[in-house]
């Protein structure tokens, strides 16, 4: 596919536009990276004029850019590039004067969209009315895709109505993550790991999302949809694709999602006793006190804001092998991370001089820092003549440090580049998200059977006492 020259922002100013969006935009002119007459055309309810969507997106940027990348030039050529145009998504009344606004789409024409889930049939009913769904078109979506598998199909039928898969870009914004990339180069460009990443090598792997925060004004959106929901179904799934597909024949959108969807569809259905769901109390973070869940949602509720789960692969490189997954609020620490246990020696030599040993351990950190750290046993410097000491010391590769001179990049600055020039590889497909439904979709229909209330845990904790339970019982524990 050729590079669109224009690009249509929906939510245009939203507050996913204003942190994560037009920041990412602005890099990507910054560096060079998009074509010097690239068009964006924002859209909202907003009344606004070309000059105060432009004052806008001045405001957000020198609100959320680092001090060293405010540049007077830079700024000032970027929101050149802004226009805008008032729409009401719900009727298809507004989408012509959108589309005299977008102009000529004969260049290629790239569709972010960002909505509520009910908006989405009558947006494409829009695009499709107004001619802005032709073959030159693709389009983004930003989740959520609806809540389960059922509702997904629906909005996914209705954009599959307008937009074929192959100009369908689903957004995970996980994905566009510069060290989720690297996992991939790590399996893929070292001969080392190949030979251990499987069964007979690893022992098991947790994955670990964990967040400080509480609601963060998501207050409605959140209680609707729980952490299984938000976090599990989307970025852990895909993390867990990731970390356990075959390696694809080559680095492209069809070879890596088709590896990617084989391992959704070979998840095991969980059992109730391999589930735990928590929602947070009261406590402290970060030596300050916060208040419970239903404190900050105003009423009582059910909703889950953390998950553990245990996980199986069902094929022949993972037999055996438990995928442990967390995720919450208001935990002890902010962190994504992968970690991947290996197997000890089959037999430790130094025993008999006291000598004790660790498994490896390859710890792959998505945020706050980025690295991947490998844990090995060696000897600590000593002249004991009958012992021997051993310690676990990390051989580490810090990203920042191995490549001090390139920028940290937004996710979103590598998915909104993609989906200009329609390199599809970083994004979900339809049969992916469906896999992902039906496997979460059972996890709650036990619990819907169960009618059990998630279990209580203190704020800035890892969780309630059944996920420790949950790996303990294996004779694992959680990395902390």
């Amino acid at each position: 596919m050729e590079s669109s020259s224009t690009l249509l922002l929906f939510g245009a100013t939203g507050d996913l536009a204003k942190r994560m969006l037009l920041p990412s935009l602005y890099a990507l002119h910054e560096d060079g990276l998009i074509a010097a007459d690239l068009r964006i055309v924002g859209t909202a309810r907003s009344e606004l004029s070309d000059e105060d969507f432009r004052q806008m997106a001045r405001e957000a940027l020198l609100e959320y850019l680092p001090d060293d990348r405010k540049h007077e030039g830079k700024l000032a050529s970027f929101v050149d590039h802004l226009v805008y145009q008032p729409l009401d998504a719900s009727t298809v009344e507004g989408f012509d004067a959108l589309a005299d606004k977008v102009g000529d789409i004969s260049g290629g024409l790239s569709i972010f969209l960002s909505t509520a889930p009910f908006l989405f049939e009558p947006t494409i009913e829009g695009l499709k009315a107004s001619g802005l769904a032709g073959e030159n078109v693709r389009i983004g979506l930003e989740k959520p895709l609806g809540n389960d598998l059922a509702s997904s199909r629906v909005i996914n039928d209705a954009v599959a109505s307008a937009f074929d898969e192959e100009r369908t870009f689903r957004i995970d914004h996980y994905l566009g993550k510069e060290t989720v990339q690297n996992l991939m180069a790590l399996r893929f460009a070292n001969a080392m790991f190949e030979p251990l990443w499987n069964a007979n090598g690893i022992d098991h792997v947790q994955i670990t999302v964990s967040e400080t925060v509480g609601l963060e004004g998501r207050r409605g959106f959140y209680d609707d949809t729980g952490a299984l929901r938000d976090m599990v179904q989307n970025h852990m799934l895909q993390l867990l694709a990731i970390t356990a597909m075959e390696p694809p024949a080559d680095f492209d959108a069809t070879a890596v999602r088709d590896e990617k969807v084989k391992v959704l569809r070979s998840l095991r259905p969980l059992q109730a006793n391999e589930m735990v769901r928590g929602q947070y109390g009261e406590g402290a973070v970060k030596g300050e006190s916060v208040g419970s869940y239903e404190g900050d949602l105003g009423e009582a509720s059910d909703t889950e804001t953390f998950v553990a789960l245990k996980a199986h692969v069902d094929n022949w490189r993972w037999q055996g092998v438990p995928f442990y997954l967390r995720t919450g609020k208001r935990m002890a620490e902010r962190r994504s991370e992968i970690v991947i246990q290996f197997k000890c020696v089959p037999h430790n030599i130094f025993a008999e001089r006291g000598g004790s040993l660790n498994p490896n351990r390859l710890v792959i950190r998505l945020q706050p820092e980025e690295y991947v750290r490998l844990m090995v046993m060696a000897k600590q410097p000593s002249m004991d003549r009958d012992g021997v000491t051993l310690r676990e010391v990390p051989l580490d590769l810090s990203l920042t440090q191995a490549f001090a001179k390139a920028r940290r990049r937004i996710a979103y600055e590598r998915l909104l580049l993609d989906l200009i020039d329609g390199d599809s590889t970083l994004f979900v497909r339809r049969d992916e998200v469906e896999a992902q439904w039906k496997w979460i979709d059972a996890i709650r229909e036990v619990w819907m059977k169960e009618q059990s209330a998630p279990r209580s845990y203190s704020a800035g904790n890892w969780g309630p006492s059944a996920a420790i339970a949950l790996t303990e019982r294996d004779g694992r524990s959680w990395h902390e």
